[in-house]
């Protein structure tokens, strides 16, 4: 959906740290949870008030009720990529909270996509029982309490800055921030750091290109999830998807494919074959718009208006159990509830035809599974946003296709740390031809008949 990445909060899982590649460490505890324990416990991180030394001042207000007074941050500046980083956090009680709240901290990078996630780092945040070791429904008025983190910055990290967000959870709800330093997501903006140390920049930045022809008036269709119709074995092809972050050929993440695309007067019709060695579904078949991004899926990103400025776009995906997940966005993730939706206009429908053909068996882990196909029509009027329906042959539309597990993928276009998989800018260009148009003289149009690299294990990257 390549909406963030999603990692959402989960007070019972307790980590050592959470990155977008790494899965979390530690375990919870079986003790129960004793606010008066856990409080003596830790008293040594508990502060009749404010100490000398809280860092630099933050003065987020968390509704007139808790105040994050400063963040000290070691290395203080610039922190160099795989670097180990600390994180104090000092905290004031002006009035307690109900039961239930948690601490937070997310850290984005410089266009402002989440690369690690350590909410339950620290004294005060590792789980004991159910909930975290001292949480802030926990904390008494009047008192400081420091928050001690640390979590090492990705080698991986893409942009020259990043941002350490900090705010208080339950349910899915966070606390509002009144006053202070914070974004549209009720999160305070602890430090924002300089990052040293990045990778190269990718070599291949270019936008690929795909002309796609329309179907001659007597050819058909049948979605059936076979794609074994004489058109689509001349159908315009992306190719092997590659690794998003990068661009080159897909060497670890555990699914590939390939992405075929046609169009008529009635629709896109789109043909993806996906070689996955475990397929998982695991949603029911009576959910509505299920989270299929959080296991397999395909998904489609569509921009009708070619300009790649990410208004008025939609995501579309088909999982291995031919449930989908259809949504419109006004804006770049937006709108979003954090952390567990709604994202974008859910209400949206795609009214596809969908078909899905397996090799192999999903949900069971005790067979030896080869991946899926999927087969659909998606309707013209469905993409009511767009300026002119069918498109006008010649004229491009900006679309992404991915392959995804778990919240990471392989892509048609790579997205190559700009963003998470809804960023239009990266979106490869579709030209919508007739049969005997001419192509242009030099064309970036992307194809390719090799076979995916076979693939073991990788580290995906966010999609949302």
């Amino acid at each position: 959906m390549a909406r963030t990445e999603r990692l959402v909060h989960r007070a019972g899982v307790a980590a050592l740290a959470c990155t977008l590649f790494t899965a979390c460490l530690g375990g919870s505890s079986s003790e129960s949870h004793d606010p008066k324990q856990a409080s003596a416990r830790l008293k040594n991180f508990i502060f009749a008030s404010a100490p000398s030394d809280i860092g630099a001042a933050v003065g987020a207000d968390f509704d007139g009720k808790i105040t994050l007074l400063g963040a000290k941050v070691d290395p203080s500046a610039t922190v160099h990529a795989g670097e180990r980083v600390k994180l104090t956090l000092y905290w004031q009680v002006q009035k307690p909270l109900d039961a239930g709240w948690s601490l937070f901290t997310h850290i984005v990078d410089g266009s402002g996509e989440r690369v690690l996630n350590v909410d339950n780092v620290g004294p005060l945040r590792e789980i004991h029982g159910a909930s975290q070791a001292l949480p802030p429904s926990d904390w008494e008025a009047g008192k400081v309490y420091v928050d001690e983190q640390m979590f090492t910055l990705p080698a991986s990290i893409k942009t020259d800055k990043i941002q350490i967000l900090t705010g208080i959870w339950k349910g899915d709800d966070r606390l509002k921030i009144v006053a202070g330093p914070h974004d549209s997501s009720n999160r305070a903006i602890a430090a924002t750091l300089g990052v040293s140390g990045r990778p190269a920049a990718p070599k291949n930045t270019r936008i690929p290109e795909l002309r796609v022809e329309k179907l001659g008036p007597n050819l058909k269709i049948k979605l059936d999830g076979k794609l074994d119709e004489p058109a689509w074995q001349t159908a315009a092809s992306t190719g092997p998807l590659v690794d998003v972050r990068t661009g080159d050929p897909n060497q670890a993440f555990p699914v590939n494919g390939d992405v075929k695309v046609l169009w008529s007067d009635e629709g896109i019709y789109v043909g993806f074959s996906i070689a996955d060695t475990d397929m998982i579904g695991g949603f029911k078949k009576t959910d509505k718009d299920p989270h299929l991004w959080t296991h397999d899926t395909v998904e489609m990103m569509v921009d009708p208006d070619g300009d790649g400025d990410n208004k008025d776009y939609y995501e579309i995906q088909i999982n291995p159990q031919n449930l989908v997940f259809d949504s419109q966005f006004d804006d770049y993730n937006q709108p979003k509830t954090e952390p567990n939706g709604p994202f974008g206009h859910q209400e949206w429908s795609a009214n596809l035809k969908s078909a899905v053909a397996l090799d192999g068996t999903v949900d069971k882990s005790d067979d030896e599974d080869r991946g899926y196909t999927v087969e659909a029509l998606i309707p013209w009027k469905s993409f009511s946003k767009a300026a002119k329906l069918p498109p006008e042959p010649g004229s491009s539309w900006r679309v992404n296709f991915y392959a995804m597990k778990n919240n990471g993928g392989v892509s048609w276009s790579p997205i190559l740390g700009q963003g998470n998989f809804h960023k239009a800018s990266r979106f490869g260009r579709i030209v919508w031809t007739e049969k005997g148009a001419p192509a242009p003289a030099t064309s970036a149009s992307a194809s390719g008949s090799k076979p995916a690299p076979s693939a073991s294990s990788a580290a995906p990257a966010s999609s949302r």
